[in-house]
Formats: C-alpha cells, structure tokens, sequence
C-alpha cells in the first residue's frame, strides 16, 4: 500500500514538472516588456524647437493605439504646414490645454525607461553596421559615442520568432543614421509598436529608406526626401525636419512573415506592404493547443502507469 502512494506521489509530481517545463518558454518569449508611450502615443511627430516640411508629406494614424497628432513644446513653430496632409488630426502649436506638455513629459518617461533596459547585445564602433543583420527580440546597444548606422545595401530584419509580443529596443549612445534606400523590415509576427530607438543625439532618415519604430531623440530628427516612416519621429529638445514624407503611426497588428529579398513599398495611406511573402505562421492560439495537447498526453500516460501499478499491488 505505502509503495502504491510513492508511485501517485511521483506521477503527480512528474506532471506538474512537464506542465512547469512547457510554459517556461512561453514565459521567457514576453520578458522583455515594451516601452510605455502615455499620451505620446496619439502622436506621429513631437518636436521641442520647431518642425520643418518641405513639399508634399503626408501623416496619418488611427486610434486606439496611434494617433497622428503632431505637436512642439515649449516653441510653437511649424514651418511648411500648409503641404502636410492631416486627415482628422490635430497639430498642438500654440498649446494652452497643455496637450503636447504633457505628451512631452511622457516622452521624457520613455526616453529614460529604454535607455535604462539591460543589453541583450553590445555593438561594438567595429560592428555598428545594422544593414545585413537579422536580430530576435532583445535589447540592442552600442557602445560610448557609437553611432548606429544601416546602409542600402542589405536590410535590417528584425524577426519575432512567431512572437506577436516581441520587442525590439535599440540604444544608441550618439547617432542613428540610415542610408539612402536602406530598409528595415519586419517577419515572422513583428511589429512596428514594439520597436524602440533610444538615440543620444539625433537621428538621420536617408533618402528612400523605410523607417520602422518608435525614435526617441534626445536632439533632432531629420527625415530626408522620400523616406517613409511607420511609427513616430519624437525629438525631446531639437526640430524634426520633414521633406516629401510619408508617416503612419497607426493600429499595433503583426506584419506577414517575409523573406530577406522581400520589397517593402510605402502605400499612399504610409501603411508598408511586404510585395513578397512566402509561407505563413501558426496563429497565436497554436501554441497553447500543441501545449494542452502535450499535457493531455502526459495525464494519459501517468493515468495508464497509476492503473497499472494499482493493479499490481491489488
């Protein structure tokens, strides 16, 4: 009888290991927790000085998790508004509520909370090149007065693994620099809300490139002809510079998994699409399936083992 209760003992036991073992991983895929926007979220643009469009731009966003707002604080100067395109949003210039204020505080949370997370990975002034990596979630650094620099000739690819809660946080210990026509691009359940720039200094948006993320700028941002971005430009104390732009800051959803030679084009509502897409993922509810499936097995085998041994000590 005593030798029959050991064996429940370890059956039970031996079950609530596997249950244990099974949801670790899923655990450690959501450790790194995404950066709080606040009320900085309903912005697309925020600048502390002045903020500069040359041409045509356009800036949309869409509620509730994005907004096109555009606002400065403490200046008030929007140099070339009349050619900016805003569909239902509003530009907090002159700011008596204290909307962009308070979206500048915010800001300042932001800045410090990422720049305060632990590197998953240092780069190194020898390895600063982002262009041609591939990086799981994590928190990316570069060293003293390093500049993060992505050249045209290969994309960025930032890969969630099939983890829509992946986050991506990059720090920046002087300036972010794109090249003209460089990419980043998004696979494997990626997105773009959970993508974070911490720059010390400022930021440059080539030509052409394609800008995916959050850019917390301590100075200035400067988005050149042509570059399209999905996310926000967040300048804590300079200008950010527009020039013929594309800027959307909208709904937090999962891009389609893509290959590294897939071409990724701005839409005229500044949403990016992925031309080549090849495969697909499970959805989010298939792991926890594949789990329950797993542990049912688990229960079934430790109930035939328990019937057995009942059996033989009868």
């Amino acid at each position: 009888m005593e030798t029959l209760k050991k064996t429940r003992s370890i059956s039970v036991l031996l079950t609530l290991f596997l249950a244990v073992m099974m949801a670790v991983p899923t655990l450690s895929m959501a450790a790194e927790k995404k950066v709080e926007l606040g009320s900085t979220s309903t912005f697309a643009v925020l600048a502390g000085t002045t903020i500069t469009n040359t041409g045509r731009t356009t800036i949309t966003g869409s509620t509730p998790e994005g907004g096109g707002n555009v606002g400065v604080h403490p200046k008030a100067a929007f140099t070339g508004q009349s050619d900016v395109i805003m569909t239902g949003w509003t530009a907090y210039l002159s700011d008596p509520a204290g909307v962009a204020l308070r979206a500048k505080n915010d800001l300042a949370v932001a800045y410090i909370d990422a720049a305060g997370r632990k590197p998953t990975e240092t780069f190194t002034a020898n390895d600063n090149q982002l262009g041609g990596k591939t990086l799981k979630s994590g928190v990316y650094a570069f060293g003293h007065a390093n500049t993060a620099n992505l050249t045209a000739a290969s994309p960025l690819i930032l890969d969630a693994e099939g983890n829509d809660e992946a986050v991506f946080i990059f720090q920046a210990s002087s300036d972010l620099i794109m090249a003209p026509g460089s990419k980043v691009i998004l696979k494997n359940g990626a997105k773009y809300c959970r993508i974070f720039w911490q720059v010390t200094s400022s930021a440059t948006l080539g030509t052409n490139s394609t800008f995916v993320g959050h850019i917390f700028a301590l100075t200035s941002i400067a988005a050149e002809t042509g570059a399209n971005v999905q996310g926000q430009l967040l300048a804590r104390n300079g200008a950010v510079t527009l020039d013929h732009n594309t800027l959307h800051n909208g709904l937090c959803v999962a891009t389609p998994t893509v290959t590294p030679s897939a071409t990724v084009t701005p839409t005229a509502t500044g949403k990016i699409v992925t031309t080549t897409v090849q495969g697909g993922q499970l959805p989010k509810t298939s792991t926890p399936l594949y789990d329950l499936l797993l542990l049912g097995a688990v229960l079934s085998l430790t109930g035939v083992v328990g019937w057995r041994n009942r059996k033989r000590f009868v």
